[in-house]
């Protein structure tokens, strides 16, 4: 064991003190202090989640280890595991604020609060490891207790399918992460990811590389990636607090494996290649679905699926720091979308409405996307210029991001639409190049000396950053041109079947007869 002690990892030690205390002393309703007992504990796991941030400023990264070979206990303080658990302390805290009224009077009350801090402090774990073993470990314990909270109302058919999905894709995400931890230290003698990163920069043998497509493999199942994403969309049935935990929190569980391993990763340009193309068709095929929905928390949940997918884009493309800013963007919009979602009706009624969307010919969309891209072009200039040259896949990940602008600049170049509309719609193309690279070099100036710089762009990675380019193009132009064919019956059609995700979750749920556990149990 090393003299090093990250301050972080009290933090999960409170939380399963408390945990301990609901679950064996007030298990029932109403338990008396234990929901102020619930959110204090989690505020003190904020507060030592904070005071490892200042201890890395102070003394530097650092870990502490237990036992040692294929079952090291590795706890970890660096850049990466400091901001990762202050945005998870963050979110548990005001989860577990909101959880205090949301089950007052619930009659597995204190249940529910021990499950949500035992829950909370693995993933609290699982963000301080150091080594696989403390990865399989956190992974499974976070699996074993969000699958307990989806059941807080076993009565429930949808809640009962919902969980038996989760738990096969998730815990099958455990054994390939399981085979990966065991292939990787055939091949390196070590379990310690520090180690393995130092032992990857002379290549992988043929064993790691199939351990790597395993790794990949454990972060595509728990991100529900493109085509197991089903159960994320049937997660509802759990109380909105589980909701939050799980699209804010425990979902980016999977970005975060890969960029904790990004060296093993990118080293293997087939496991980076796979990444690109699942996370690209997954970002794209959520938010096409997403379009479709009309209920508030079904509609986050098809974003979560798509942003999800994005962050593994990233990944692929090499931009670790990205996608990792990436994860803290979409953890905080995404609690606060689901805590605030019983007002949302609310609020789009008291929306003001000046009038009918303007539609945009098919010029205009031209026009809009090629100003769009021009504008892009000269901010990515102007930054080259002033702060250095920037990767190709950091502006090809910006070039799909301005696609989506370009649908705003659409709508202001319409011909019904007023001068004051194309103006702003120009404004905001503007503002999100330039924001797109200011947080470009703001993530790199805190992670990047802790993840490896993008890799060389060869034939293959040209190759995937043309086609990912071409693919988002495309679905942005036809979005942008949907309202000019919305009202043909064939349109209607379809919106039916994107709606339900082209069948593909019915399918899954035949293949593991999740009909049928709904109605056994």
């Amino acid at each position: 064991m090393s003299s090093f002690m990250p301050l972080t990892l009290f933090a999960s030690i409170m939380l399963l003190t408390a945990a301990s205390v609901a679950l064996l002393v007030f298990p029932g309703r109403r338990p008396g202090v234990l929901p102020l007992l619930s959110e204090s504990a989690a505020l003190a796991a904020l507060a030592c989640a904070m005071a490892g941030v200042f201890q890395l400023f102070i003394h530097g990264s650092g870990q502490v280890s237990f036992l040692s070979g294929p079952l090291a206990i590795v706890i970890r303080l660096d850049a990466i595991s400091a901001t990762m658990t202050l945005l998870v302390a963050f979110i548990g805290w005001i989860v577990m604020r909101y959880a205090r009224t949301y089950v007052d009077g619930e009659e597995r009350e204190g249940i529910f609060h021990g499950l949500m801090l035992a829950t909370l402090a693995a993933v609290l774990l699982l963000v301080q490891a150091g080594s696989l073993a403390v990865l399989v470990l956190a992974f499974l314990a976070v699996g074993i207790g969000l699958r307990r909270l989806l059941l807080f109302y076993p009565e429930r058919a949808a809640a009962r399918r919902a969980a038996a999905k989760f738990a096969l894709v998730w815990h099958a995400g455990d054994v390939s992460l399981l085979l990966a931890t065991g292939l990787f230290f055939a091949a390196f003698g070590t379990g310690e990811i520090a180690s393995l990163a130092d032992a990857s920069a002379s290549g992988l043998t043929v064993t790691a590389h199939i351990g790597v497509a395993l790794l990949v493999l454990a972060a595509a199942l728990k991100t529900a990636a493109f085509p197991l994403h089903g159960w994320l969309t049937e997660v509802m049935e759990a109380p909105t607090p589980v909701s939050a935990l799980l699209h804010a929190g425990i979902i980016n569980a999977g970005g975060f494996l890969l960029i904790r391993t990004a060296d093993l990763v990118q080293a293997s340009p087939g496991a980076m290649a796979g990444l690109v193309m699942i996370g690209g068709l997954t970002a794209l095929f959520g938010a096409v679905v997403m379009l479709t929905q009309s209920a508030v928390k079904t509609a986050l949940a098809w974003s979560t699926i798509s942003q999800m997918g994005f962050m593994l884009l990233q990944c692929g493309l090499g931009l670790w720091a990205l996608a990792l800013l990436h994860i803290v963007a979409h953890s905080m919009y995404k609690a606060y979308a689901f805590l605030s979602s019983g007002g949302a009706v609310a609020a789009v009624a008291n929306l003001r409405r000046p009038g009918p969307i303007a539609v945009p010919s098919a010029a205009a969309v031209i026009k809009s996307f090629a100003l769009a891209l021009a504008l892009y072009g000269t901010i990515a200039l102007v930054f080259s210029l002033l702060a250095g040259p920037k990767s190709l896949q950091a502006l090809a990940l910006g070039t799909m991001l301005i696609f989506g602008v370009a649908y705003l600049v659409a709508q202001g170049l319409a011909d019904a639409a007023p001068a004051a509309l194309t103006r702003r719609t120009l404004t905001a193309a503007a503002v999100a190049a330039v924001a797109y690279f200011a947080f470009q070099r703001v993530a790199a100036g805190i992670w990047g000396h802790s993840l490896p710089a993008a890799p060389v762009v060869g034939p293959l990675e040209w190759a995937l950053i043309v086609l990912a380019i071409l693919s988002f193009g495309i679905v942005a132009v036809g979005q942008t041109l949907f309202p000019r064919w919305a009202h043909h019956p064939a349109a209607s059609g379809m919106r039916v079947h994107v709606a339900n995700g082209f069948y593909l979750n019915a399918v899954l749920d035949r293949l593991i007869g999740g009909y049928r556990v709904a109605k056994s149990n």
